[in-house]
């Protein structure tokens, strides 16, 4: 079958994919993302990657593609969550025990 495979997490040599997280986080910071944002590849069977699109608004339930990735990282929903809500606190100047 052809086509986009989702595998999370994926099936890769360490190097390559330390090179696609280093590029996740330039991409990231290159168009001033702040928060989240899920940065997606295409992989080609020789292992060339490019980044496929960067999604500032990736879908935020339990079952979606962040959730996973997170998860498969060693982050649950929950955490996610108070990372987010610090997160953005702290941007706001004020601290989650206000």
């Amino acid at each position: 079958e052809q086509g986009a495979a989702l595998k999370i997490p994926a099936e890769l040599p360490s190097e390559i994919e330390e090179a696609i997280r280093a590029m996740a986080a330039r991409a990231f910071r290159a168009l001033g993302c702040d928060g989240m944002a899920r940065v997606d590849f295409f992989v080609t069977d020789d292992m060339r990657f490019v980044v496929n699109e960067i999604n500032t608004i990736p879908g935020f339930t339990d079952i979606s593609m962040y959730a996973k990735a997170m998860a498969a990282s060693g982050v649950g929903y929950a955490e996610i969550i108070d990372r987010l809500v610090a997160h953005g606190l702290a941007r706001a100047g004020r601290s989650k025990a206000a």
